[in-house]
């Protein structure tokens, strides 16, 4: 029988098809309304919405030149010192929309005058109720305590909102073939699934991602830490120079996020440096000479446009995560330790 967060990872394709089914038009409608009335995007979120967040800093930047924070919310709720949100559209990504710090941030942007958006799978939240536009998520219920399903829908959301900001019909048409690429990753996981159990001893690794995919190495980081107890470590290929490297040993595991693109000449040029120090690789990529040389290669379908790869990228991250809780006799659906909803100040 599958466990509940097997089944809630593959529900992401038919979660995508169904936001943008049910939000594309609003969002198109969003856009409009919104187009005047901002310079700049301030996000406030925690944990995996975090990592959506460090997606749209790369989206919104590349495709609507808007430069986007990610918010401090402390300042708001326990300095109760905000800053001037003069200019700034303000998001919150909050899949529950309960937490209190994401909530004070939108609200402190309202109360200044400033737009606000909140992204939730729960449209009567707190966070829903706060804000003056409400983007849902339309994941359904999320029972497993670690978010998959919610994740990818976040950052389809903020694909449909940058597409429409653009007033691009071809990103929103790239948008819509991106569930029918996931069914191939879920379908073809079988093929490399069941070598995981090798990793069952591991207690340590670092996950390398850049660019649009910087945010996919923090969410698979976050993903195998929540499920398996293993210290995972999120690095851009050029921070992990910075320093970092020096851990890589004979056997180290390094997660490498490869998708073709703009990025993926300094990460398979990293690979080299990685191999003569005999570390263990551990590649998500379309590439085949890339995947060749891993010791577990998790393919990606080919064809997919870089700005969208992270939806499908972290795909094999999650499944990763799961099975290797398995290998190690835990139970991916009840992480020791952790509720499904945290509410932070």
């Amino acid at each position: 029988m599958n466990g509940i967060l097997q089944t809630e990872i593959h529900e992401q394709p038919q979660v995508i098809e169904r936001l943008i089914d049910e939000e594309a038009v609003k969002i198109q409608g969003l856009a409009e309304g919104l187009r005047e009335r901002f310079q700049y995007v301030l996000i406030a979120a925690r944990g995996t919405s975090d990592n959506a967040a460090r997606y749209a800093q790369y989206l919104f930047g590349a495709h609507n030149r808007l430069q986007v924070a990610l918010a401090t919310p402390s300042l708001f709720t326990l300095y109760h010192h905000p800053p001037r949100l003069k200019g700034a559209l303000v998001v919150g990504i909050s899949q529950s929309g309960q937490s209190p710090d994401i909530i004070e941030v939108v609200a402190e942007g309202r109360r200044q005058g400033q737009p606000t958006i909140a992204l939730t799978n729960d449209p009567t939240s707190p966070l829903a109720e706060a804000v003056e536009c409400l983007i849902e998520l339309h994941a359904g219920p999320e029972r497993a305590v670690a978010a998959t399903k919610t994740y990818t829908a976040s950052l389809a959301a903020m694909a449909l909102l940058s597409a429409a900001l653009a007033g691009d019909e071809e990103r929103l048409s790239q948008l819509k073939t991106i569930p029918e690429m996931m069914r191939i990753i879920l379908k073809e996981q079988s093929k490399w699934l069941g070598r995981v159990e090798r990793y069952r001893y591991m207690d340590r690794s670092t996950v390398i991602g850049r660019g649009y995919n910087y945010s996919t190495a923090f969410e698979i980081a976050l993903k195998i830490k929540e499920l398996t107890r293993v210290i995972t470590e999120p690095y851009s290929s050029a921070d992990f120079r910075h320093g970092p490297i020096a851990m890589v040993g004979d056997g180290f595991p390094v997660i490498l996020v490869a998708p073709s693109g703009s990025v993926f000449a300094d990460i398979h040029q990293l690979v080299a440096e990685l191999i003569d120090r005999r570390a263990e690789l551990l590649v998500i990529s379309d590439d085949q000479h890339l995947l060749e040389q891993a010791q577990l290669a998790m393919p990606l379908p080919p064809g997919v446009p870089e700005w969208l790869t992270p939806l499908v990228a972290v795909l094999p991250g999650q499944l990763f995560g799961m099975a290797l809780a398995e290998a190690k006799g835990l139970n991916p659906d009840l992480p020791i330790g952790l509720t499904k909803v945290t509410e932070t100040l």
